[in-house]
């Protein structure tokens, strides 16, 4: 079972994306703030849960939670201000949507910068060892695949539904054949040096 919290402080929250390495759609970061006595033997980090756990215990974070936000960072500021920066400014924008505000900010990995006067701590790992960060990393990752499963209706042959924008064989044969959306990272190495297409 993973550990309650980190801090001593009531309010606490686990913050975590989903995203980072995809080729294509937004990156995505919750923050969630879970009660003191808050128990669930299922909850891990959502790289470990299948598809069906995920978007079960989507449901109950949000039903059991003392509050969580959830927060896109789009394909142009991604571009723009580079995929670390876009990570942690989603974070900064869900820790901001919070109320009641936390009092202590539990991250996982080990990159951040300092949210207004708020004390943190990365935890590298995080979303397999507290329970707020692995409730962050579910609702980061359950909302990004939903937005990834939308905009598949649009650009079918890509197959975001499966692959949900990351660099799978396949979604690079997409690209080849039929260049790049506007939800594609024109930042990222979207093909191997020797097939780059003209952006």
């Amino acid at each position: 079972m993973l550990a309650k919290s980190f801090s001593k402080l009531p309010l606490e929250c686990g913050t975590d994306e989903a995203g980072r390495g995809c080729l294509a759609g937004p990156v995505t970061a919750a923050a969630v703030i879970l009660p003191k006595n808050f128990r669930n033997k299922i909850i891990n980090d959502s790289k470990q849960l299948n598809a069906l756990s995920r978007n079960k215990l989507q449901k109950i974070i949000r039903e059991k939670a003392v509050c969580y936000s959830v927060q896109h960072i789009y394909m142009e500021e991604i571009d723009e201000i580079n995929i670390l920066n876009a990570s942690i400014r989603a974070m900064h924008k869900c820790i901001e949507n919070l109320n009641p505000v936390p009092e202590f900010i539990i991250v996982d990995g080990n990159r951040f910068k300092n949210y207004k006067e708020v004390p943190h701590e990365c935890i590298i790992k995080g979303d397999g060892k507290f329970l707020s960060i692995a409730a962050a990393s579910i609702l980061a990752k359950t909302y990004r695949d939903e937005f990834m499963t939308r905009i598949h209706e649009e650009y079918p042959m890509y197959n975001w539904k499966q692959n949900k924008g990351y660099p799978t064989i396949e979604h690079r044969e997409a690209i080849k054949k039929y260049g790049v959306t506007k939800y594609h990272r024109k930042s990222f190495k979207l093909l191997p040096e020797q097939l780059e297409l003209s952006l």
